[in-house]
């Protein structure tokens, strides 16, 4: 058994984890619940070795023990999936799954043979189709998170952390997970899971602790709990119903997409977008989605096909293109293509509109202090001040800067790629409510969302793709999930 006692964290003299005393019990999924900046995340790191508690103790197997190092913790049997995903991209999904715990051969070195097995065996076991030869950094998010969770299974541990494990999957590969962590549960591993997502919870959970401004509020059999209750204990506050209600979109035609294409990623791909409309992209890992936006923000541009915006044709080769276009892009990969962690909240949100703040070669630097102060009011964006390290932040406050700053320059089609991934119900509605604010002002947005609930209850209609084409167009109103994921399973 696995417990923390009175464990207590501070940084920078402010306390984050206040004493906290939980067990974790063997063959038992346990959630740990809460806003971001509850201290979920923070307990899991002490109980992994990447934090040296300041107060308080861990106790395994009946004994104390100090972890000096995640590999410490490895070595006692506990393993921990991030959050923030840390592959090492110049490596293959192979070694990557297979580090610290690599095969030996003849003569000392490593059984290369043995470790495309092992990785193949893991990837075969969450049932994803990944070549294990393949660098790391060739894969998208979605795929990076399935190879973070190989990499823990097969270290065999006897409790393994999972913080947002299927934070960026498609439902498909969240039931292979679920069906590994049943088996896992079966041999008698502890699972410590954090989510945002209340259906996994209830489908998971044995057992539920829930922590808020960095302290214990509770632990509860999740018999015992029901979706209104864990959210007011998880908020200090009943929350209405977060989607809000949506208005009809106009019938002017803002973004006019044709015969996309860039093989084979994606083919021949077609949809419009209206003003105060929200068209959301759905389908599995790998269908298409995340490269489509791509292109249309000249991340990746297409190899052939139109982008129209309001009637023009557009000649989008890089983001700049498109910023200076009118279209407006939130990434999916929030630490590696959104934020620069050195700088602070305020340099980072207005970091795509600097010229709007230049003087020649200067910048102007009270004109730039000010509008990324104004944007944090209006976002409400929760930092000491706008020189504050972003790394500093939570994921939603995080997130919320990343939206601050896609909208400063005034963007007609802003495009939100997972824009919940990571973050606590209530920024979540904070975001849902802007989302329709933005529709309601005559701004179009394309979302794409992992959460069939956020696509179904957010946006106007639903673009599915399927292999890189377009499956199906549907009216979100009168559709189901059972519906979208019809369209979007392979043939």
């Amino acid at each position: 058994m696995l417990r923390a006692l009175e464990l207590r964290k501070d940084f920078g003299g402010l306390t984050v984890l206040h004493p906290t005393t939980v067990e974790f019990r063997p063959g038992e999924v346990h959630a740990l619940m809460g806003e971001n900046g509850a201290g979920k995340s923070t307990l899991m790191k002490v109980l992994a070795g990447l934090y040296r508690p300041d107060g308080g103790c861990v106790e395994w197997r009946g004994s104390q023990v100090v972890f000096t190092s995640p590999h410490d913790a490895l070595v006692a049997g506990i393993a921990m999936i991030h959050q923030e995903l840390m592959p090492i991209p110049g490596l293959s999904v192979a070694e990557n799954i297979t580090l610290g715990t690599e095969p030996s051969g003849r003569f000392g070195r490593i059984d290369r043979n043995a470790q495309l097995l092992r990785a193949s065996e893991l990837l075969r076991e969450l049932e994803a189709d990944i070549d294990p030869t393949l660098p790391m950094r060739s894969l998208t998010v979605a795929q990076t998170q399935v190879v973070e969770i190989a990499k823990a299974l097969g270290r065999q541990a006897d409790v393994i952390l999972m913080d947002e494990p299927t934070a960026a999957l498609s439902d498909h590969e969240v039931n292979a997970l679920f069906r590994a962590i049943a088996r896992l549960k079966a041999c008698g591993v502890a699972i410590v899971y954090t989510t945002h997502k209340m259906n996994e919870v209830f489908r998971l959970a044995d057992r539920i602790s829930v922590l808020r401004d960095g302290r214990l509020v509770g632990t509860a059999a999740a018999s015992e709990m029901n979706p209104a209750k864990l959210i007011t204990m998880m908020v200090g506050r009943e929350l209405a119903d977060i989607f809000p209600l949506r208005q009809p979109p106009t019938d002017k035609v803002l973004l006019e997409v044709s015969g996309l294409t860039r093989e084979p990623s994606y083919r021949d791909v077609s949809f419009q977008v209206h003003r105060g409309e929200v068209v959301a992209l759905a389908g599995l890992m790998g269908a298409g989605r995340t490269e489509v936006a791509s292109a249309i923000y000249g991340m990746q541009p297409a190899l052939s096909g139109q982008i129209r915006l309001k009637g023009k044709l557009l000649s989008i080769r890089d983001p700049q293109d498109a910023l200076a276009s009118g279209i407006g892009m939130v990434t999916e990969d929030r630490k590696g293509q959104g934020l620069i962690p050195a700088l602070g909240v305020g340099q980072n949100i207005t970091l795509s509109a600097l010229r709007d703040f230049s003087l020649g070669p200067l910048i102007d630097q009270s004109a730039e202090a000010s509008a990324s102060k104004a944007q944090m009011v209006e976002f409400a964006v929760k930092a000491s001040s706008p020189t504050q390290p972003i790394s500093q932040l939570s994921g939603g406050n995080q997130q919320k800067a990343l939206l601050a700053r896609c909208l400063l320059g005034g963007p007609d089609l802003i495009i939100l790629d997972e824009p919940t991934r990571g973050i606590d119900i209530g920024a979540k509605a904070e975001i849902y409510a802007l989302i329709q604010k933005l529709a309601r002002s005559g701004k179009a947005v394309l979302l794409i969302s992992s959460e069939l609930p956020e696509v179904l209850s957010l946006a106007h209609r639903i673009v599915v793709l399927r292999r890189g084409s377009v499956a199906a167009t549907l009216d979100a109103a009168t559709t189901d999930q059972e519906t979208v994921l019809r369209h979007a399973m392979p043939l």
